[in-house]
């Protein structure tokens, strides 16, 4: 690997097999799988629709004709769909990477079928429960990784998620939001520890895009990504942040370069908001064990899983 990484330095992925959810067209997900295809990966779409996976295959295959597609439907905000899906995932064999990066963003106060925050459930229940119900393969492949994307808004979270039902009163969206990516990154660290702890053949990463042209925040706001206000917020913010592509190079990184557990890639530019990726440092209390294994008996409760 050069100083300064680039997607020349991505090797050589045939005989892999890696699985990225959140891979709709224009965002991180589809820009990390169209890379890893490029480079011979069999890259599994994980999404919440046929047809938005059906769209993203498309765009993938018109840039490498190749490539080699399978296709996953999950809801991450259903613990019954992610079920359904990783029911559905045995068919795949050994799995090397997982990349852990739909999400939802700033979006208003609901709640899911399983009574949790949406954004709590889709950004960290749902990949919590589909990472350990995928476990058994991850191990299989005798190098696993988990690769989780977090935000730099994680810094604005001041304590870890202590419930996973919306919050009563005023509805903090952006506040949830930080909490959220917080709760990815404890995460990380305390899958990290325990695999290493067992000994066990996986390895626990996460990244964050920095400042990226994606749709992730019209959606939240207007649940679509174009039509009236959505339109021109989503202009605006492409207009003001590096290209959706751009940002997948440090998830690109984090999955690929040879990189010790518990690493956290991010943009190298100044406030780490675009740039080539490189390795950042997360906040000190996303680094806190203590709120780390909270978070994660507080998860398992909430999902139903035991992980080993």
């Amino acid at each position: 690997m050069t100083d300064v990484w680039g997607l020349a330095d991505i090797p050589d992925q045939a005989g892999r097999t890696v699985v990225v959810t959140g891979t709709s067209v224009g965002g991180i997900g589809h820009a990390t799988a169209l890379e890893l295809a490029r480079r011979g990966a069999r890259v599994v779409l994980a999404g919440r629709s046929p047809a938005k996976l059906a769209e993203t295959r498309a765009a993938v295959t018109a840039e490498v004709p190749t490539a080699a597609l399978e296709g996953l439907e999950v809801d991450l905000a259903s613990l019954a769909s992610v079920r359904a899906a990783a029911a559905d995932a045995q068919d795949l064999g050994p799995l090397d990477v997982l990349v852990n990066n739909a999400g939802v963003m700033g979006t208003s106060r609901r709640s899911t079928e399983d009574g949790f925050d949406l954004q709590l459930a889709t950004n960290h229940l749902g990949p919590f429960l589909l990472t350990g119900l995928l476990l058994p393969q991850l191990l299989a492949s005798k190098a696993g990784r988990v690769v989780t994307v977090s935000s730099l808004l994680h810094k604005t979270a001041r304590r870890a998620p202590t419930s996973f039902a919306p919050t009563r009163g005023v509805y903090r969206k952006w506040q949830v939001y930080g909490q959220s990516k917080l709760a990815n990154l404890l995460f990380t660290h305390e899958l990290e520890r325990r695999a290493r702890e067992k000994e066990l053949p996986v390895q626990a990463l996460a990244a964050h895009p920095g400042f990226s042209g994606t749709h992730l925040a019209a959606n939240g706001q207007y649940g679509r990504s174009s039509g009236g206000l959505a339109s021109i917020l989503d202009a605006t913010i492409k207009a003001v942040s590096q290209p959706a592509a751009h940002g997948a190079w440090p998830v690109l990184m984090a999955a690929t370069a040879e990189l010790p557990g518990a690493t956290y890639v991010g943009p190298g530019g100044l406030g780490e908001v675009a740039g080539a990726p490189q390795v950042v440092t997360s906040s000190a209390l996303s680094r806190d064990p203590d709120a780390a294994r909270r978070l994660w008996a507080l998860s398992e409760e909430a999902t139903g899983i035991s992980y080993p």
